[in-house]
């Protein structure tokens, strides 16, 4: 029985390992470019979708020339931005995050959305169809009051007009950042004072190329593969991902309501439909660039009338709280795997002690002593057993002493034996494999939580996102572990009696690249079992010791 038992906690341990290396899989990352595109700040005609209008051709006057296409930029300062917007398009082709550092050592904002040597990855938008400015010769050229705009954190919010007329035609597209707010609205307002009626459709989508993650450039050597792919949603089906290799198949869905989204590590952009109109959602793909966005219905605006389509962009971190207003579903994007109940939990109970405490390192440790006091009924049961099996390992031993081979006439002796004491060799696996779930979880609600990513604790931990710099929590884990090992009974078998010395050394090294906030909740929780151990084991060697008396 008691080596069943140690099978038992080798095939957890092992089934746990491989749980976590197919967390680190490509697969689940989708697959960036071995190099980076070249990419200038240009906008091209073929970024205009398809009109979805029987019989209507695209006006090929409206394009931008050739020559035109490297308008200067305007900039958009506010308390959560650095924002530069295209005049041809009007498209948001820089963003960086100022409350978000590029790295943990950098003062330098975190870059979401760029248009560069580096990457292309931009918010665009636009008018098509029949009376379209955005047509297959070009974009739009808008003019603005200025080139330069900064929001006054007084006045709440800034708006950002960008203008373009034609043929008695006049569309504005105008951008609005709040202040303390990461969704930018976005509106377009069509006056039509021409005598003909106009017709076309809105677009928004998300353009990004092949190019690596950048949220995972500060992870090591080893960074932890997280999903960096398209996703959308509808209040029907809230939350699908769509990796980039698929887009060329296209998403042929309608809604009223819903987000697309280009996810990545910690960060994310969606468009969002703010007008009750039912949207056509697409995907395709042109070279290595992907596409993810809608079209609204074909929009007729009778001479002397005028409308206004809205949308909504956030570009900006993963956090929860602020991504459900913006649309149903869209916090689902803090994907947080098959185990998400669990880390959901997990994140609301670390979360509610931070605001306490102030410091994401001790919260964990905190949130692991809660775990513990949670599991102490069903610990000191297992605890107490595991202590009985140490106390009567003398006599197990002579059982083996006595019936040598015999291992049918030693069954039936030690099975009487467990009975006489009243001991279950089964209950000490049951920490373990209640565990193996709250560490799982644990580990994707780490990866996944930004609110984690460059958090301190104390001295060289300087990000518990990611791994220990110098190697100190996960070796300090292993010589727990191999401590709270000889407070365990040892099994009668040599060869099982190796492999479970050999085990924290095991998973010491396999602990040395993942996040320094796992690594110290199983160091934690380790201690805490040795101490609860401990002080089982004496009062258990009391009792038998009383009993024999």
């Amino acid at each position: 029985m008691q080596k069943i038992l140690r099978i038992l906690i080798i095939v957890a341990m092992l089934i746990t390992a491989y749980l976590l290396i197919l967390a680190w899989r490509d697969d689940y990352a989708g697959k960036p470019a071995t190099t980076a595109p070249v990419a200038t700040q240009t906008s091209s005609s073929a970024d205009v979708p398809s009109a979805q209008m029987t019989g209507d051709v695209p006006s090929v006057s409206a394009g931008a020339p050739a020559d035109q296409q490297t308008a200067n930029l305007i900039s958009v300062d506010t308390d959560r931005y650095e924002i530069k917007i295209n005049p041809v398009g009007g498209d948001i082709v820089y963003a960086a995050l100022k409350q978000h550092n590029a790295t943990k050592d950098s003062n330098t904002p975190f870059v979401l959305l760029e248009n560069d040597a580096t990457r292309t990855y931009v918010a665009q938008s636009g008018l098509m169809g029949r009376d379209g400015i955005d047509t297959a010769q070009g974009r739009a050229v808008y003019t603005s009051p200025r080139t330069s705009y900064q929001l006054n954190p007084s006045a709440g919010s800034l708006q950002v007009p960008l203008v373009y007329q034609k043929d008695g035609v006049t569309i504005t597209k105008t951008y609005t950042f709040n202040a303390g707010q990461y969704p930018i609205n976005l509106s377009y307002n069509i006056n039509n004072t021409s005598a003909n009626a106009w017709q076309g459709q809105m677009y928004a989508q998300l353009k990004r190329d092949n190019s690596k993650d950048p949220g995972l450039d500060d992870k090591g050597m080893l960074g932890m593969a997280t999903y960096l792919g398209g996703a959308w949603g509808t209040p029907d089906d809230p939350y699908n991902k769509l990796k980039f290799s698929n887009f060329g198949d296209g998403l042929n869905v309608k809604s009223k309501d819903g987000w697309v989204a280009i996810v990545q590590h910690y960060f994310v952009s969606a468009w969002t439909p703010s007008n009750s109109f039912e949207a056509d959602f697409f995907t395709r793909t042109t070279g290595n660039e992907h596409f993810i966005g809608y079209n609204s219905p074909v929009i007729n605006v009778d001479a002397g009338k005028q409308i206004t389509l809205n949308s909504t962009l956030y570009a900006g971190p993963k956090i929860q709280s602020e991504m459900a207003p913006v649309a149903e579903g869209l916090n689902k994007t803090v994907d947080y795997g098959l185990l998400w109940p669990i880390s959901k939990v997990l994140f609301a109970i670390l979360d509610g002690i931070h605001k306490f405490i102030g410091n994401w390192g001790w919260s964990i440790v905190v949130l692991t002593l809660i775990i513990k006091i949670a599991l102490f009924w069903l610990s000191n049961k297992s605890y107490v057993s595991m202590a009985k099996m140490r106390a009567i390992a003398p006599k197990l031993q002579a059982l083996k002493d006595k019936h040598g081979d015999d291992r049918m006439a030693m069954s039936q002796e030690m099975m009487q034996l467990y009975r006489d004491e009243k001991v279950n060799p089964m209950a000490g696996c049951l920490p373990i494999l209640i565990q193996m779930p709250i560490f799982l979880g644990l580990y994707w609600m780490l990866v996944e939580s930004v609110e984690l990513r460059h958090a301190p604790w104390i001295g060289w931990i300087t990000d518990l996102s990611a791994m220990d710099p110098w190697f100190i929590l996960p070796i300090f884990m292993g010589v727990t572990m191999y401590v709270q090992q000889l407070l365990n009974p040892q099994p009668t078998d040599p060869m099982q009696a190796k492999m479970m010395k050999i085990l924290p050394l095991v998973f010491a090294i396999f602990m040395l690249w993942f996040p320094a906030g796992l690594v110290l909740y199983w160091t934690v929780n380790n201690l805490f079992s040795m101490i609860h151990q401990h002080l089982v084991n004496k009062r258990v060697a009391r009792e038998m010791q009383a009993k024999q008396a």
